[in-house]
């Protein structure tokens, strides 16, 4: 195919996606003012899976934080006259990007397969559909854990017992979006760990070589992420965060070539 050829195969996958993202933004206007308060906005009720898993659970493990304020419920408002309507227009185009997000993987997936080599296009498929998955995976922790812990901390920060939290809706979506993102983002580092692996970037040693490091930054990155500072929300958001570590040290190559063929020379010189 010449250049405008793959531009125009280009150009229509774009106008096939486009179509997808409308058709399922549309049916969002129809299922999110329904799914609204039960989804979106769960994490300001005490009634949030979240909350009540760890309430439970803070019965038997005493150091857990309180979560037993059965009167915990944040009062959403609206300071300007077109939030509410531009909540419900990017809410349903978020929905209908979510939804779309494997059928676009699958158009990117087509579009670039007939370029590779049979063993390329393989592993380029895989790339495609395991970076779908831990997105999926990373959007998860952080609508379950995550945006919860983060928000119920800040709502219930005091400065001064004078002082009354009043929470927008502007803020509240936008905290809502940027977290989910920021996690489905960092699910991406065992995807980005093994394209580095494939340009001969980093190898399995360089993952032992600097564990320790990792354990330090997965902690220093909780940090930033939970502003709370205690321990459990610390653990909770470092451990996932460390797995993706050891996730990417077993996608990587094992050993560089060079490295291998050292390896071998002592015995060649031995006989």
């Amino acid at each position: 195919m010449s250049f405008w050829d793959h531009l125009e195969e280009f150009r229509w996958t774009l106008i096939r996606i486009i179509i997808a993202v409308v058709t399922f933004s549309i049916a969002g206007f129809v299922v999110i003012p329904r799914i609204f308060d039960s989804i979106i906005l769960a994490a300001r009720s005490s009634d949030f899976v979240t909350y009540r898993f760890l309430d439970k659970a803070s019965r038997f493990i005493p150091f857990l934080p309180d979560f037993s304020a059965e009167a915990f419920e944040v009062q959403i408002l609206n300071i300007s006259m077109t939030t509410q309507f531009m909540t419900y227009i990017s809410t349903s185009l978020a929905f209908g990007v979510l939804c779309t997000i494997p059928y676009i993987l699958y158009e990117l997936w087509k579009f670039v397969s007939p370029a590779l080599y049979e063993n390329e296009a393989k592993g380029v498929k895989t790339a495609f559909g395991f970076g779908g998955f831990m997105f999926v995976v990373g959007c998860l922790v952080g609508y379950f854990v995550v945006f919860p812990l983060i928000f119920r901390f800040l709502i219930t920060f005091e400065l001064s017992d004078s002082i009354e939290n009043m929470l927008s809706l502007d803020s509240y979506m936008s905290n809502f979006y940027t977290l989910i993102l920021i996690m489905g983002l960092v699910f991406e580092l065992p995807l980005v760990f093994w394209l580095l692996s494939n340009l001969g970037l980093i190898y399995r040693p360089f993952f032992r070589k600097y564990r320790r490091h990792a354990v330090v930054g997965s902690l220093l990155a909780a940090a930033l992420i939970t502003p709370s500072g205690d321990p459990f929300s610390l653990f909770v958001v470092t451990v996932p965060i460390y797995m993706l570590w050891e996730i990417s040290a077993f996608m990587v190559k094992k050993e560089p070539p060079e490295e291998e063929e050292e390896e071998h020379l002592p015995s060649l010189i031995d006989e």
